[in-house]
Order: structure tokens, then sequence, then C-alpha cells
């Protein structure tokens, strides 16, 4: 049990508003249906400190709900008024965005985040690069916001003395503190609540030792294992200054552990929090109400020990169930985790936050559907080449040998910095082409969603200018009354003569692959016995081509024309589920007799993208 010799505030940054919301709806949450509640926690009980942006919650707001991130931001600052401070959570060399970003993109980054009322940049690097955090936290020094760096935390689901152990952290927070770059404050930060409190005891108790004494520590976990309570209990022994903690409805689970919780735990300790627990029953219930509608998965707000196995953070979790739900492919889930400690150890033991977590799991999911390493998921493969920075531990050279010829590129020893893509320029092109106004904010929303190979008319930030966005906001399924049953004469009655066509769906497993049909039902030659047609194929003999997942997609490329011969395995199109590029092939050789969707389009496997006749 801990006790304070002396009594101790622990300071409390509240993560309801951004890790919560990502964790538990991958950050699908529409700003007036939390805002209300936020503006109640700053302004009545007190609160001081919030987490309010990056990860998701930049990306979601344009991605699926059809909102400006940074008009959020702000709508957010006037809520919470001047003096709260409002953090966000920035990936390094990646930003707020998925891929590696230049440094002008990155320090106009830090510019628009200061602007719409950001006062702290909390800044981490999956790979726990030195040099990329260095490098990356300059920017933010230079905005004027707060730079809390961190070392990033992970428990290993394979064996291992040579990383995730507390000598491997105290070694990058010794290279940090000797760094050239000003740092206000650290912070150990377990995306996936998977380390154990004795290696958090002894880094904190380390840290301390080299830290200077005016420099707080702050500890981030999550409470996906159930452990965060106990992991928070030890770091606050060995000297942290302040944590992280959320309230219901999204606290524990795949988010932090509940003020009232980590309250409780410290009664009687010398320790106390400094924000009132008594306030967290308000805020719960405003939570409840204005999020009445929201579909809570028990995926994410369920703790799940197995989490120590497949190191993946909440605020991955939450995203990669609802895409899974929403591509109908929810039963792989567990076989993707069974996958995890296969593709941390091949890839070299970085650790699972965003993108890294982002990484590993589209590589399990791809050796899953496709068979092991026989599909190589781009930001995966980049990452064991060298193109996010180095690898805690070598990845496997097999793996590496792999990766480098399925996407044809040469390991990389370099800065990442210096080879990321310049996309201002190209992103300021786009918007003059299509008549946008063209200035800082803009830019950089078009810039932060440009992804190699992808169509401009699919980037979110146009999209969304352009009046056009993607909306996927996570709703209970409205269920339509039941008409009470007839008497039961009239149940009796036989049932009417079918007179018209009648559509309906039904969903066939062929070989484990899930299809699902759109059936029409009609009379035949005018009688009244039905015959049963699929509605699918616009032509009589033509063979469709349809998308290999049973819920809903987004079509984002296709490769032929009408007219166009193709062979059995010829890649014709492409739809975008989790997050990648999957490819869709000729089921036979044919010619293309019609194309049935356009790039855009959202799609399930009941509806054909083409015919081949």
């Amino acid at each position: 049990m801990i006790f304070a010799k002396n009594p101790k505030t622990i300071r409390v940054m509240f993560t309801p508003f951004r890790d919560g919301l990502q964790s538990s709806f991958g950050g699908k949450v529409r700003l007036y249906d939390f805002l209300p509640a936020m503006e109640y926690a700053a302004k009545e009980a007190g609160i001081r400190h919030f987490e309010f942006g990056g990860g998701a919650r930049y990306q979601a707001p344009y991605l699926y709900l059809g909102e400006d991130p940074f008009e959020d931001m702000q709508k957010i600052r006037d809520a919470v008024g001047p003096d709260a401070d409002l953090q966000i959570l920035t990936r390094s060399v990646s930003g707020v965005t998925l891929t590696t970003q230049s440094m002008e993109g990155l320090e106009l980054q830090a510019k628009l985040h200061k602007q719409y009322g950001t006062t702290w940049d909390r800044n981490f690097d999956y790979m726990n690069d030195v040099e990329n955090l260095i490098k990356t936290g300059k920017p933010i020094v230079d905005s004027g916001m707060h730079h809390q760096v961190c070392i990033a935390l992970m428990g290993l689901p394979f064996k291992s003395d040579k990383v995730h152990t507390s000598e491997f952290y105290l070694n990058i927070g010794k290279r940090l503190l000797e760094s050239d770059v000003r740092i206000d404050s650290m912070c150990l930060k377990d995306a996936s609540g998977t380390t154990d409190p004795m290696t958090i005891y002894e880094t904190v108790v380390g840290l301390k030792k080299i830290m200077p004494p005016e420099m707080p520590l702050w500890q981030h976990t999550h409470d996906t294992a159930s452990t965060a309570v106990a992991c928070y209990m030890a770091g606050i022994a060995g000297g942290v200054d302040g944590i992280d903690l959320s309230v219901r409805p999204m606290a524990s689970g795949t988010v932090q552990p509940d003020v009232r919780s980590m309250a409780h735990a410290l009664k009687g300790s010398g320790y106390t929090l400094d924000l009132d627990p008594s306030k967290m029953s308000t805020i719960e219930d405003m939570l409840n109400d204005l999020m009445k509608d929201y579909d809570f998965n028990p995926t994410t707000t369920t703790a799940d020990a197995r989490v120590l196995g497949f190191p993946m953070p909440g605020g991955a979790i939450g995203p990669n169930v609802h895409m899974m739900v929403k591509a109908g492919i929810l039963d792989k889930y567990s076989q993707v985790l069974e996958e995890f400690p296969v593709v941390v150890e091949a890839g070299g033991a970085w650790t699972s936050v965003t993108p890294g977590s982002q990484q590993y799991w589209l590589q399990a999911f791809n050796n899953v559907l496709y068979g092991r390493w026989k599909e190589i998921n781009a930001g995966y493969g980049k990452a064991v080449l060298g193109y996010f920075g180095k690898t805690p531990l070598p990845p496997d050279p097999e793996v590496v040998k792999i990766a480098s010829e399925k996407l044809d590129l040469p390991v990389f020893k370099g800065d990442p910095l210096e080879v990321a893509p310049k996309n201002i320029e190209p992103a300021r092109k786009a918007l003059e082409e299509r008549n946008l106004p063209v200035n800082d904010k803009n830019i950089f929303l078009v810039l932060a969603t440009m992804v190699p190979g992808k169509k401009m008319e699919l980037n979110e930030g146009i999209r969304l200018l352009t009046g056009k966005p993607k909306i996927d906001v996570p709703l209970k399924k409205k269920v339509k009354p039941v008409a009470a049953p007839a008497a039961s004469a009239a149940a009796a009655a036989p049932a009417p003569a079918v007179t018209g066509p009648v559509t309906t769906r039904c969903t066939v497993d062929e070989n484990g692959v899930k299809r699902t049909f759109t059936i029409t039902v009609e009379p035949a030659n005018g009688g009244s016995a039905p015959a049963a047609t699929a509605a699918t194929p616009p032509s009589a003999n033509g063979k469709g081509v349809f998308s290999t997942f049973a819920g809903a997609v987004e079509v984002v490329d296709i490769t032929v024309k009408v007219g166009d011969a193709v062979t059995k395995g010829q890649v014709v199109a492409a739809v975008e589920a989790m997050k990648a590029k999957h490819e869709i092939k000729a089921p036979s050789d044919g010619t293309v007799a019609s194309i049935n969707v356009e790039i855009g389009d959202e799609i399930d496997s009941s509806k054909p993208i083409l015919t081949l006749s």
C-alpha cells in the first residue's frame, strides 16, 4: 500500500472528450453531442486540464462527421473559456496523420494548433526514436505551446530482456533530457495498458532521479486489461506528478479509469486528485443523455485480459471494431488477435500506439485474410524497412525481404523527415484547381489526408470543403414497432397472393466467404406462384464481380473500362476497408460488359462492382 510522508496533490488531465471518444467510438461523435458536458466540466466542475484533440479527434470530424476539426477546436475553446489547458496528441513524424509528414507540414500543424486554442502538445514516437522526438518537438516549442515529450510503453507479447524494460525506457529519457530541445514535461504513455506495475515503478523512480525537480512527470494508461489503477498507484508511489482519468460512460474498458475509482483507491494514502470526484455524476448523467442514441459496442466498453497477449491500444481497438462491424467481418476479430504477437515480433517490437498499432493490426488482418505475409500492408512494410525510424529490435530479415519486394522499396536508414512527401504545394494546387479558398487551414486539411495512390477526388479535405463529406455516425439502429398480432380469425386467413415484385435480402456463406444478395420475388408468367431471381447481375448472361466484404466498403479504384478483356485473377477494382486498400480480382476470364459503380460509392457484397460477359 502506498503512503505519502507529505500530502501530495496529483494533477489530472481529463480525457473523456478525446481519448474517451476515440477509444469508445473511433472519435466518431458529433461536437454538440458532448460539448455541453465539457462546458459544465470547465465552468461548473472546475476542471482545468482537458485532452481535446489529436489522434482520431483530428481525423474523425472530417473523415466521418462532416465537421472541420479546427473549427471544432475553436468551439471547444470558446466553451471552456480562456483559462483551461487544452491538450492535443501528436505522433512525432506523422503529426496528427497516419503517414510521415515533412517538417514544413509539421510546422504548419503546430501553428494551426496554437491558433485554434491548444496550449499543451503531448508528442510521442511509436518507435521511441529519440532523434524523431527531438526534431518534431522543435515546432511545438516554436509555436509557444507546452511541449510534453513521451516515452511510449508496452508489455511485450513475447519474451525479451532487451526492449520495453525499465532500463530501456530510462535510456530513452536520459537521451531526451541531454538533447537541445526544450522539454516542459515528460510522459510515460502506455496506450495498450499492458505494462506491469513494477516496470512502471522502477522507470518512474529512475526518471525522477535525472529529471529537473521542477519538470512534471505524467503517466497515461488504459484500463483494457483492468490493471490501470494498479499501474497508476505504482507510478504515484514512484513520484509521478500527473495522471490521465475519464468518467463513465467513457471510462475503464478501453479508456482510462473513472476519476471516482482512482480517488477511492487513494483514500487515506496522503495523495489526492486536483479535481472534485463528487462532480462526476453530473457529467456522467449529461453524457448519458447527450449520447443516448450512440451504440456502445461491448468490445470497447468491457475489460479484456487478452490484450496482454495482443498489446492493442484502446484508442485503436474502438475504431477497428467499428470498422470491422461496418465491413461485415467482425467474426475475424479473434483470429486477428491471435496473429498479433507474430507481427509484433517480426516487425521489431515498436510500441502499439498510432500509427504503429494500425500497422500491426492491418498486417495481422492481412495475414488472416490472405495468408501469412502474402500481402504486406504498406504502413507495416515501410516501418520494417525503416521509413518511420529505427525499430527497437531488428525486424525479421525474411519479412524485410518480402516487404521490399512487395512494395518495391529498398531498406532505408536515413532521416524519415527528409524523405517525407512535401505536400503543401500539391495541396494548394488542388484547392486552386477547384476554386476553393486557399489558406493555411484548408491546405492542412488537404495535405493531412493525402496518401500515395489515393485519388484527389477521395481526399477527405477536398470532400469536406466541397460539401461532400462521408457521414458515418455509430448510432443505434432504429427499430420500427411491430404491429400487434391480428385476432385469431384473421390470423387463420390465407396469405394474400403475390401480385407484384417483393424484394428481400439473404446472406450466403460460401466456404467461409459471406455474401449478401438482394432477392426479388415476383409472380411467374402472371400466375400466383413466385419465382426467385437474383437482382444483382444487371445482365442476364453476365457474371458479377463483387466486393469480398459482406459489409459496407468504399470503392476507391476501377482499373478497367467497358469492352476490356480481362483474365481470371486480374485486378479490376479496389475497395477501402479498415483504412487499407484491398484489390478486387476477376473471378474468371471475360469481357467487361458494364461498370455498375463509381469511385467513392459505398457498396456491400450484394451489388456487383462490374459485370463480365
